[in-house]
Parts: structure tokens; C-alpha cells; sequence
């Protein structure tokens, strides 16, 4: 298949509403030649990247919008778009090679559009993007609720996390303490002449000069590393482990945590690791067994603790809370496309439910850390704040990082470029035993 139409396929989905690029893209990357893999994917997540930008540019150059039944031209229509203004494909052969996908979608009269509204493009997109650039949304590509969110919340750096959010993420490795310090795997690195340096915050962390293979690298099949993000890697050590404790890890895949708190504890008693489908600890469980750790995994809703506990109680609770993971857009630029508005109250909701149900399981004098991918005080800070107010049981303790800005309550990690990822954590200690409502 054409590279151009496996990602519009993709990215169709996306528009439609029914898929993520996580889900629709590797059914299309299966019928691409696998030297135009990294093609197709860079045309899919480039062009959701850049979405808002191109869809703004794309509504000056039609007559009129595409009906829902045409996602899949319109979404063409993008993936054109990008090739013209953020790749170095050359124009002749995005515009060509883009209109000839038409003959596959089954509908004879988007050729001529495709080609119309391209070559317009090619001859005056960058004077429409020029005069559009007054418009935030143009300037960021970020869509409008999500842009004047940033710009509300954080006034002095939403541009910045703008810029950080479209730019490419740096490969970033966590390093198994089991197996080698920090130091010693630089030296392995260096040796093996792959640049790299180590990470600020994470004590594990390098980040590396240019993305790779991670299979190249010195030991990974044998658990040296692992890939996982600066921000994320701060969980282990803000919880505070030590031998014998009882651990759970809420909402745990894809697993990277789950790994990371049992290398940087060998000696913790048992960690119970829960996620909502099976499907997703399928991939818990196989960096489990490329590290040789273990953990108890369990699918089902961690709020439904009579499905699960089995009453004793944990010492430490690592609660990575479902949400709007608008601080790994640049990672999953499609955030952009599926996340809506109103969808951030509903998860504050869910946040709050789940800090609510598994309070009871965790031991008096236990630690319970908060973790999202958020950049939005509503799913943080706010939603701390309002389960410290009906739990008096519950006390904040400092965090022992100097990550990220202070917030009423816990820490906010804005996603920076070159380095970590949007992140937030706040701490919280069991001082009295749970009274049933």
C-alpha cells in the first residue's frame, strides 16, 4: 500500500472519532513495505501534529468543509498538506503521489479537488499561514479549548509548553540498577560512541543525542534498560521504598513504572500491579520477562476493590490516574484530534473515585502517591485538593524533587523540549485508620 493512503487510513479514524493513532496505525503499517514504515508513521503523526495549522490553511483553500462520510479525503488532503510544508518531499511528487491515492478511496471526483487544492497550496499556503499567524491557534497548532486552557493556566509558559508539545521528544533511557549504576552505563554508551548525557532530574536517566534502535543498544535484551521518560521515572523514588513493603501499582501499563519499582527495590515484599483490560498487560507482563521481575497483575477496575483486595493492606500505593495526557502530546500528537473539552471534568471525576477507593487499602502510616501525564490543574492539584478536603485521614508531604513548579498542592512538570514530558505528582500519608462512610 502507498505510504500516503496507509496514513491517511490511519489518520481517518482518528478524524472520525473511533480510533486512536495507537490502534488504527499499526493495522496499516501491516500492508506497507517495510522500508516505507518510518515514512508512513512520520506522515501520520506529523500530520496530527500539525493538524490544527494545516486544518485552518485547508478551510481557506475549500469552497466548503468535507461531510463526515469523507474523513478519509479530507484526511488525504492533510497528509498532503504536510508532505508541502514540513517534510522534503518534493512538491511535484507530494501532490502527485498524494492525488493518485484518490483512485483507492472510491470516489472519482476528490482527484480533481486533491490536486486543486494542493497546487493552491504549493502557490500561496505560505502567504495564507503568514497571514494567519495572528491566530493562536495557527501560531501553536494547538487546538482553541486546549490552547486557551494552557494560556490560562500557565501565562508566562504556555508558548513554550506549545513549542515543547510539537517538537519531536528526546529518546530517554532508564537505566537498571540491578545491573549497572548510571555512571557505568554512560561508559558503556560512550564506548559503544552513542552520545549521551545524564538526565537532571531522574537518577536513572540518560538521555540520548539522536533516537536509536533500542535493540542496539549495549544490553537491552538482556534488561540493562529501558526506554521510559524522565518525568516517569521520578515515581520510584518518590514513594519512598524500602524492603519488605507491600506495593500497588494502579493503573499500571504499559509496566514502566512497575519495572522501575522493583529494580529500584529488589527486596519489596510483593507488588500487585492493576489495569483496567488484559489486553494492555500483555505488555506489562513482557517487559516483566525481558527484565526477570515479577508482580501480580490483575485486569479489572482498581475501583472496584471487592473484585481484587484481598484486605491486607498495602504500605505504599502508586495511583498513575487515567487522563487527558496533555503533557505527551509531542508522544501522541493525536491528543490533539480525540481529546475534547468536557472530557477533562469527567476525568477529574474518575481521579477522584479512584483516590477514594483505594484509600481503604492502604495501611495508616502508608504512602500513596498521585501521578498523571496532565498539564491541567483540574486533573491535579484541583482534584488533590478536593479529596484532602473530604478525607480527613489524608496529609500532604513534600516532595523531594526539585521537578517542576509548586502548585498549591504537589508538583506540575511542564513538558520541555529536549527533556522531560508534562508530569504531575503530589504525596499523601495515611495518618489514621479509614472510617467507612
Amino acid at each position: 500500500m502507498n505510504p500516503r493512503l496507509a496514513a491517511a487510513r490511519a489518520l481517518a479514524a482518528v478524524l472520525s472519532g473511533k480510533a486512536s493513532l495507537n490502534s488504527s496505525l499499526p493495522l496499516q503499517l501491516d500492508k506497507v513495505e517495510a522500508r516505507d514504515r518510518g515514512f508512513t508513521q512520520d506522515l501520520a503523526f506529523g500530520t496530527a501534529r500539525w493538524q490544527p495549522r494545516l486544518s485552518a490553511l485547508a478551510e481557506k483553500l475549500l469552497q466548503k468543509p468535507f461531510k463526515v462520510a469523507d474523513a478519509d479525503v479530507e484526511a488525504l488532503m492533510l497528509v498532503g498538506l504536510y508532505q508541502l510544508f514540513y517534510t522534503r518531499v518534493p512538491a511535484h511528487a507530494a501532490i502527485g503521489e498524494t492525488v493518485g491515492c484518490a483512485d483507492k478511496l472510491k470516489k472519482p471526483w476528490a482527484k480533481a479537488l486533491l490536486n486543486a487544492v494542493l497546487r493552491r497550496a504549493q502557490r500561496e499556503g505560505n502567504d495564507l499561514l503568514a497571514d494567519m499567524e495572528r491566530d493562536p491557534v495557527v501560531r501553536t497548532a494547538h487546538p482553541r479549548w486546549l490552547q486557551k486552557a494552557l494560556k490560562a493556566f500557565w501565562p508566562e509558559q504556555w508558548e513554550a509548553v506549545c513549542a515543547a508539545n510539537n517538537a519531536h521528544p528526546p529518546m530517554i533511557l532508564r537505566v537498571n540498577r540491578r545491573h549497572h549504576s548510571r555512571d557505568a552505563y554512560l561508559q558503556l554508551l560512550k564506548q559503544a560512541s552513542v552520545g549521551a548525557s545524564a538526565c537532571v532530574y531522574s537518577q536513572d536517566g540518560i538521555v540520548l543525542e539522536q533516537a536509536c534502535d533500542v535493540r542496539d543498544l549495549p544490553g537491552f535484551a538482556d534488561g540493562w534498560i529501558s526506554v521510559q521518560d524522565e518525568a516517569a521515572q521520578l515515581a520510584a523514588d518518590l514513594l519512598d521504598l524500602a524492603p519488605g513493603q507491600r506495593v500497588l501499582d494502579a493503573c499500571c501499563a504499559p509496566g514502566g513504572k512497575t519495572c522501575h519499582l522493583l529494580e529500584a527495590e529488589p527486596a519489596l515484599q510483593a507488588v500487585v500491579a492493576i489495569d483496567l483490560e488484559a489486553k494492555r498487560l500483555v505488555r506489562v507482563r513482557e517487559n516483566l520477562d525481558r527484565l526477570k521481575l515479577e508482580a501480580q497483575l490483575i485486569a479489572c477496575d482498581a475501583r472496584e476493590t471487592a473484585q481484587w483486595w484481598d484486605g491486607q493492606t498495602f504500605n505504599r500505593i502508586l495511583l498513575d490516574a487515567p487522563c487527558s495526557a496533555t503533557g505527551v502530546i509531542r508522544r501522541h500528537p493525536d491528543i490533539k484530534l480525540t481529546r475534547q473539552p468536557d472530557d477533562i471534568q469527567a476525568l477529574a471525576v474518575l481521579q477522584g473515585e479512584l483516590l477514594d477507593a483505594l484509600w481503604p487499602t492502604l495501611e495508616v502510616g502508608g504512602v500513596l502517591l498521585y501521578a498523571t501525564c496532565s498539564t491541567l490543574p483540574t486533573e491535579n492539584t484541583e482534584v488533590i485538593e478536593a479529596f484532602l478536603a473530604r478525607t480527613p485521614a489524608a496529609r500532604e508531604l513534600d516532595l523531594a524533587t526539585s521537578a517542576g513548579i509548586r502548585q498549591p498542592h504537589g508538583r506540575q512538570l511542564l513538558a520541555q523540549e529536549g527533556g522531560h514530558d508534562g508530569f504531575y505528582y503530589a504525596k499523601l500519608i495515611k495518618i489514621a485508620a479509614h472510617r467507612p462512610s
